[in-house]
């Protein structure tokens, strides 16, 4: 068995990209990433794209810097189902932190749902650490095309960046 060795680049998340970023959501959602995109043209928030060699993102993720004060919060991390435990989902994080660092924060943050195990099993991994929980929710679209409401229960994890 011959293993294969992507080489991953990080960068700014396009709007062009959207259509090559089904795997990652429904339209509803890719329209709620389209809106973040306008936030990150004022700063507030930084989206990355992972893209392999051919320049089509292999993940997305976001980095909101108004959540907490004195901290980038990730959120919308998403790895291509095809592609996930790769270390792909490693090295979005990665270039999110040394986004963090570079704006001359020295926190990240992000929240975990409770029944997402192998997630959190990867951020622990990475160095964060639990420290309270919360709900959530989010509009989510149906199979149908209608939305609904999707409600859930975080583990709230931090870690300090060097």
């Amino acid at each position: 068995m011959t293993d294969v060795v992507l080489k991953l680049s990080a960068r700014d998340l396009l709007h062009a990209d959207l259509a090559s970023c089904e795997w990652a959501g429904s339209e509803h959602h890719l329209t709620e990433v389209a809106k973040q995109l306008k936030r990150a043209q004022i700063g507030e928030v930084d989206y990355l794209a992972v893209c392999a060699s051919v320049n089509i993102p292999v993940a997305k993720g976001g980095i909101d810097y108004q959540v907490k004060e004195g901290a980038g919060t990730l959120w919308q991390l998403a790895v291509h189902p095809a592609l996930q435990s790769c270390g792909i989902g490693t090295f979005l994080i990665r270039a999110a932190e040394s986004r963090i660092k570079n704006r001359g924060l020295r926190r990240a943050e992000l929240s975990v749902e409770e029944n997402n195990p192998r997630a959190r099993a990867l951020y622990e991994r990475l160095g964060y650490a639990a420290y309270d929980r919360q709900p959530d929710s989010w509009d989510e679209q149906a199979p149908d095309g209608s939305l609904r409401r999707y409600e859930t229960m975080c583990v709230l994890m931090r870690k300090e960046l060097a």
